[in-house]
């Protein structure tokens, strides 16, 4: 079986089912992730959220999913066919191809690349075409007002949160996540993770990744008050759920550079406790809640002030950020605080 492993078609195999694990993983996630969301935005509301469909309601995911598969797919008339349809499978497959380079632990991943930062900030970039692929070719003017406000809002928060991953890399020297996972090990726990030098920062890419996936309060795009429901109205059925997907797994990929970037990803925060996945899936479910409670309780911004936010406040803040970090790591202050591609991340 070993040798077998070794040929071309041993190779392949094992890459196809390493990716059917990981879809499989994000896939089953997604139904709880939407579960999660409803059941902690009715109990900020003060309701019972789902709770029927299966024990507890845990099955009303897979009922809705079911629902919207069944349904018929209507297309409008003066729609272009074609981008209509390419439109949500473009959203939702890049969304799904940026976790080939996540790991859940030392050696779990699909592909390590030294470049897999590079490789998640193309992949998350692309998805901007899909929405506006989406608006377009939908032939009406509030799908293609939602999708240009989606494309203005993404590529704005796409610059702070590329800025800020900067200050990770010239930390650590690498652009690979398990070396910037390994650089934030050490004795003191959790006092070693990236949250404790970039502590500025957390807080800039939380926002910006809340901006950068459309979620409320950063949801102008899908204002349902003033673009009925925004680049996806014309949606209907298996089209709209795979939008829908598509934005959960985007969220729950920040949730996961999140946990990679500044919260020690598969370390163990408290020392003599064992390293796993059990660790890094339990800080993307946290980060999750996280996101969900703000969606609770926080109130719609306009889009004024979320390009102002955007442009005077995180860009000179996460640029003067990067100046300050790369000053810090090259003299070297407080020894390894913000140096650690000397310790060999």
């Amino acid at each position: 079986m070993t040798e077998f492993f070794q040929t071309g078609l041993g190779t392949a195999v094992l890459i196809i089912a390493q990716s059917v694990l990981i879809v499989a993983f994000v896939m089953i996630s997604l139904l709880f992730l939407v579960y999660g969301d409803r059941k902690i935005w009715a109990a900020v509301q003060m309701r019972r959220g789902p709770n029927v469909v299966g024990p507890f309601g845990l099955l009303q995911s897979v009922a809705d999913a079911l629902k919207y598969v069944v349904k018929e797919i209507i297309i409008p008339a003066g729609a272009d066919r074609a981008v209509f349809l390419l439109a949500p499978m473009l959203s939702f497959v890049l969304a799904v191809l940026a976790w080939a380079v996540i790991p859940f632990a030392q050696g779990w991943v699909l592909a390590d690349i030294n470049v897999a930062i590079l490789f998640v900030l193309a992949a998350s970039s692309l998805e901007v075409y899909g929405v506006i692929m989406g608006g377009w070719a939908s032939n009406s003017k509030y799908p293609f007002l939602g999708s240009l406000r989606s494309a203005a809002q993404m590529i704005s928060y796409e610059v702070s949160l590329g800025l800020i991953i900067i200050g990770i890399i010239i930390s650590t020297g690498s652009m690979s996540f398990s070396h910037i996972v390994e650089a934030q090990r050490g004795s003191y726990g959790l006092f070693n993770w990236y949250w404790l030098p970039h502590l500025p920062m957390v807080v800039l890419f939380f926002v910006s990744a809340l901006a950068e996936t459309n979620r409320p309060p950063f949801d102008l795009p899908e204002a349902e008050s003033e673009l009925v429901a925004g680049f996806m109205v014309e949606y209907s059925s298996t089209p709209y759920l795979l939008f829908m997907a598509g934005e959960y797994i985007a969220v729950f990929l920040m949730c996961a550079l999140m946990s990679l970037l500044f919260f020690g990803g598969w370390l163990s925060p408290i020392p003599g406790l064992p390293d796993g996945a059990l660790w890094m899936v339990g800080k993307m479910a946290f980060f999750f809640f996280m996101f969900a409670m703000v969606k609770a309780i926080v109130p719609r911004y306009r889009y004024d002030q979320l390009m102002r936010i955007g442009w005077k406040v995180f860009l000179p803040m996460s640029l003067g950020w990067v100046v300050l970090v790369a000053f810090l790591a090259k003299f070297e202050v407080f020894g390894h605080f913000w140096a650690r591609w000397t310790m060999g991340g």
